[in-house]
């Protein structure tokens, strides 16, 4: 089925099929057909409550995450779109704070088909068309929105007012479609800025900065940047934040806000979208959070298969007792820069680490092995099924060049993991480089996102 998508409930599998066999394969960018699909459902992307648009190569997913936690913690009630899922297509769709039902989610995807005909949608636009219904229809106090693919042509830009838009980190991905350098991705991701409205960014290198500013000065949206309107950084028992209204809550003092640093989500990367988060909402005018409800947020964001460490199930029990076992969907360079980063500061602490790797064939195994491979005693490689991916032969020779000393395949991950345990090298296991793999892992342990 189109990316992935699979469901238990009869009712939706049949719309998923039917959604499979009008959809093109691949990916399509541009907003001519969600406009003409969202034209016949009567615009529902005009009558969302205030809506936090989010993009970015890495870490938008977990930016959202800290949003939805922060506004929850203040009372408010929340819709969630987001993409891909990790086990259910439900996932996708988070409607005032729970997970679509069956129910709602066969009849939307049954209504958007239904008006589908000639326009030949994408599958991303049937999903984000139905979700968009399901807002629109049920009240709710914001929506939080992820972008899927770039920013100025996918099928969420369709948003023509947002309270707040942000861009998180920025790396190479998706070149196909958004351009070789970092630059062209920057301009693309800027593509959600709208006029009059916050665009609220981290701080990239001069070339993807520069492409920034001239989108947002051309659509005439109020760029705040980190390290001009906005800052933070990590201290030992805090993070420290800074704005313009920040430091007007105490003028005199000109005393920098505090917040505790998140706790559910692991890696020291995970502060700069917690940051990123708060800037967001404090930028904001339709949505007022408190101080106290940004600062909960980092303890109650969750987000699944982001350095997630797995609890006792089928998979994990298969290394000793005394073993971690942590997942993460990273899959590019700049996820990899991230995972090194956590093993080496936070998680190793001595200990040898092993890492079951599955990728698709876009992505760039090599750059992403290289970054990790310093950490690594072992690699075991595996194949990503229902997708193209690197044969896990070709996977394991790169991690050989790279000088892992072990290195070796299996056909799946809990094959993967038993080898691991068998060894005596599974310590600390890292399981990464797809999220479609790490939907399968959760299934395998018995971790459904809920």
């Amino acid at each position: 089925m189109a990316d992935f998508a699979r469901s238990t409930h009869p009712g939706v599998a049949a719309q998923l099929a039917r959604l499979a066999a009008i959809s093109p394969s691949g990916d399509r960018l541009g907003l001519e057909r969600i406009t003409a699909l969202l034209s016949r459902l009567g615009d529902p992307h005009l009558h969302l409550p205030p809506v936090f648009h989010v993009a970015g190569t890495n870490g938008k997913g977990s930016t959202c995450a800290f949003l939805r936690a922060a506004l929850e913690a203040d009372g408010r009630t929340v819709h969630v779109f987001t993409s891909p899922h990790l086990v259910r297509f439900n996932e996708r769709i988070r409607v005032a704070g729970r997970l679509i039902g069956d129910d709602q989610l066969e009849a939307l995807l049954s209504e958007v088909n239904d008006h589908a005909a000639g326009i030949e949608p994408s599958f991303f636009e049937v999903t984000a068309a139905a979700a968009f219904l399901a807002f629109a229809r049920t009240p709710a106090d914001a929506c939080v929105i992820e972008v899927g693919l770039g920013g100025r042509l996918d099928a969420t830009n369709v948003v023509p007012d947002p309270a707040v838009a942000g861009i998180a980190a920025l790396g190479l991905d998706h070149q196909e479609w958004l351009g070789p350098k970092l630059m062209h991705i920057a301009r693309e991701k800027a593509g959600i800025a709208k006029k009059g409205r916050p665009l609220v960014t981290m701080d990239y290198e001069p070339s993807a900065t520069l492409a920034i500013e001239k989108v947002a000065e051309a659509a005439g949206a109020h760029l705040l940047m980190h390290g001009r309107a906005w800052g933070g950084r990590a201290l030992p028992q805090w993070l420290e934040y800074w704005d313009e209204t920040s430091r007007r809550l105490s003028p005199h003092t000109r005393q920098e806000e505090r917040f505790s640093p998140p706790s559910a989500l692991a890696g020291k990367h995970q502060y700069r979208n917690y940051l990123l988060a708060i800037a967001m909402l404090r930028h904001q005018d339709r949505v007022p959070v408190r101080t106290e409800s940004l600062d909960m947020a980092g303890k109650l964001a969750r987000w699944p298969a982001r350095m997630q460490q797995l609890g006792s199930g089928p998979l994990r029990d298969l290394l000793p007792p005394s073993a971690e076992l942590w997942l993460d969907g990273g899959h590019n360079e700049s996820a990899a820069r991230a995972l090194a980063g956590w093993l080496a500061r936070d998680a190793l602490q001595g200990r040898p680490c092993s890492l079951v790797l599955g990728m698709l064939a876009n992505k760039d195994a090599d750059g992403f092995i290289a970054r990790l491979a310093p950490h690594l005693r072992a690699l075991v490689a595996v194949p990503v099924p229902g997708h193209d991916h690197h044969a896990p032969a070709a996977l394991a020779a790169l991690g050989a060049r790279h000088g892992i000393a072990d290195c070796a395949t299996a056909p799946g991950p809990a094959a993967a993991v038993r080898m691991i345990a068998e060894r005596g090298a599974g310590e600390l296991t890292l399981i990464a480089g797809s999220l479609y793999l790490a939907g399968e892992v959760l299934a395998l342990n018995d971790e459904v996102p809920d």
